[in-house]
């Protein structure tokens, strides 16, 4: 009697059903012979449970007979089925849910040179978005069932356990990964769990979210390569909007653009724009000599001056000024912001600083 999908749970509520209705088919039955409502409940329950404590009332008469023989089959029979149904849905549920743990188990044994991404929060959701669509071999760690859930719901594969756990970490295969990304909106949380990460892979390469500034360092000396603040991310979009709007715009609404920017970050480049600040060491530089200061992880593509101009392809001997935005593609995780966020070196002659 198993529902078409092989799960006892709807032949249960099928039996558990026909037993409602044999119990208030019997009790009319009893009470159509004159019976109180509470003494015709009374009689059929003791029947349908085989309890054994005796008749209410004389059952006397044929038509009397036929309800308590009818009851008794019935009932009987209606309450050794539920009983069944029940044991068995119970052990159908522990038996599935054993299997589908033993099966991602299974599945992220296989796995050699994975991502694990910890947290299923805004970020982590956007960060396995992007992840599926890249073909990437990924693992979720979350402890929220609901956000499981919706990973699960999503083709995700999935390790529930609290991350900082370093024996979650290891049912997530770190010893194996190849990257982890802690997008936990908890900076101790995302501390405690580089720490752990890197002293189970010392090869693994740890990207880790940052919410306080003053955080940044605590996650690079616990063993992050690098630290991602989506606060500040967001100020210095803002700013390149409010800056430099016209390049901000073309770069990042322009379907080529867009389309060159999805090839670029799968050779591993980004396009970005960056500001000349006053008091930075490139103030004054070349672009040769600044694409030199890089190593060759990015070059200078375009020039934004204070004043409107916009100089494409600039030639390497241009000299940067304070407040010139510059289109820049580089290396993914590039040294780009140390170079144009480094101040201005100082000389020292006795005592006057130059």
């Amino acid at each position: 009697m198993n529902g078409a999908d092989g799960s006892p749970i709807r032949s249960l509520f099928a039996i558990i059903a026909f037993m409602v209705v044999v119990v208030m088919s019997a009790t009319t039955a009893y009470m159509f012979a004159g019976w109180t409502l509470g003494d015709a409940l009374y009689m059929v329950l003791l029947t349908i449970y085989t309890v054994g404590y005796g008749e209410v009332k004389p059952i006397n008469t044929p038509y009397l007979h036929a309800v308590t023989i009818t009851t008794i089959i019935l009932g009987c029979t209606g309450m050794i089925m539920v009983t069944g149904y029940l044991v068995q849905t119970l052990t159908f549920t522990q038996v599935q849910r054993l299997m589908g743990g033993n099966r991602v188990k299974m599945d992220i044994q296989k796995l050699h040179n994975h991502i694990i991404v910890c947290g299923f929060g805004r970020i982590g959701l956007m960060l396995a978005r992007d992840l599926a669509e890249g073909g990437a071999d990924f693992v979720i760690v979350d402890q929220d069932e609901v956000r499981l859930g919706e990973a699960r719901a999503a083709g995700y594969l999935c390790w529930a356990g609290d991350a900082t756990d370093e024996a979650v970490l290891r049912g997530a295969g770190v010893a194996r990964a190849r990257v982890l990304a802690t997008v936990l909106p908890s900076d101790a949380a995302n501390v405690f769990i580089t720490l752990s990460a890197r002293s189970l892979n010392p090869d693994l390469q740890i990207i880790a979210r940052g919410e306080a500034p003053s955080t940044e360092r605590k996650l690079l000396q616990a063993g992050a390569n690098q630290v991602i603040l989506p606060a500040h991310i967001g100020a210095e979009r803002i700013a390149e909007m409010i800056l430099f709007p016209e390049t901000t715009r073309f770069i990042r609404d322009s379907p080529r653009m867009r389309e060159l920017d999805t090839t670029l970050r799968d050779l591993g480049l980004e396009v970005d724009v960056v500001s000349v600040a006053a008091g930075t060491a490139i103030v004054g530089r070349s672009i040769s000599d600044v694409e030199a200061r890089g190593k060759g992880a990015f070059f200078v593509i375009q020039v934004d001056r204070p004043g409107g101009e916009v100089i494409a392809r600039p030639p390497g001997d241009l000299r940067l000024q304070a407040g010139d935005g510059l289109v820049v593609v580089g290396r993914n995780g590039g040294p780009i912001n140390a170079i144009f966020s480094a101040p201005a070196e100082r000389a020292r002659a006795g005592r006057t600083t130059y």
